[in-house]
């Protein structure tokens, strides 16, 4: 399988989770359900259809659901699962990796899907969180519009900035179908990011082991 493979570069509050907005990050109002529903009936419209034939008459319905689950990341806050955390962990200091975490999400460039997994690992201090709790982290930044390498850093920053750890490494392996199903159709390919902080970074033992846990080498 041919292989892209990015590192990113250090965290920066541009790509965090909790950065604050300013008058000008506002985002525009929401359309209507109808609204959105029009605008599927123009695509296919475009695309050459006639949305009003038997097989396509609900399809506009049918999209508008399918977007409001894609998409609910919009309506949820990372944060709000890290909160939660356990200091009796009987001094547990060791690093705790949760891989192969599943998740869809769509290129914000062609709207198309991108499908993979999500390895996540941190150096807890002194308290640690559920590990579900990590996995809705990655889920709720996966159900946007999303670029690999943006996402990728966000679940970082996410975890370094509520959970503050000795040290975060997020590595994502995906599929982009805007790649496999258009232009260059290079169906076998998978892109590869990671994102590293703290001791994930500064120490070349400690991103090392982090990096075999998630192949799996015991």
């Amino acid at each position: 399988m041919a292989m892209s493979v990015v590192s990113s570069s250090p965290p920066t509050r541009q790509e965090g989770a909790v950065t604050k907005k300013t008058g000008n990050d506002r985002k525009p109002r929401r359309p209507s359900r109808k609204a959105a529903e029009e605008a599927v009936r123009t695509l296919l419209l475009w695309a050459g259809e006639d949305p009003r034939r038997e097989g396509l008459i609900d399809t506009p319905k049918r999209v508008a659901s399918a977007y409001e689950d894609w998409f609910s990341g919009y309506k949820d806050d990372p944060v709000r699962y890290l909160r939660r955390t356990f200091e009796e962990v009987e001094g547990y200091d060791e690093m705790i990796v949760l891989r192969d975490i599943e998740f869809e999400s769509h290129c914000e460039h062609h709207m198309a899907p991108i499908i993979g997994k999500a390895h996540v690992g941190y150096l807890p201090r002194n308290k640690v969180v559920g590990i579900s709790k990590l996995a809705r982290v990655v889920e709720a930044f996966a159900r946007r519009f999303q670029v690999q390498e943006k996402m990728t850093a966000q679940i970082a920053n996410c975890i370094e900035d509520v959970l503050k750890p000795k040290g975060v490494g997020v590595v994502i392996e995906a599929a982009h179908q805007c790649m496999t199903t258009r232009g260059v159709h290079k169906s076998d390919v998978s892109m590869v990011t990671s994102q590293m902080v703290g001791t994930f970074r500064k120490d070349a033992r400690t991103r090392a082991e982090f990096l075999r846990m998630i192949d799996g080498t015991r």
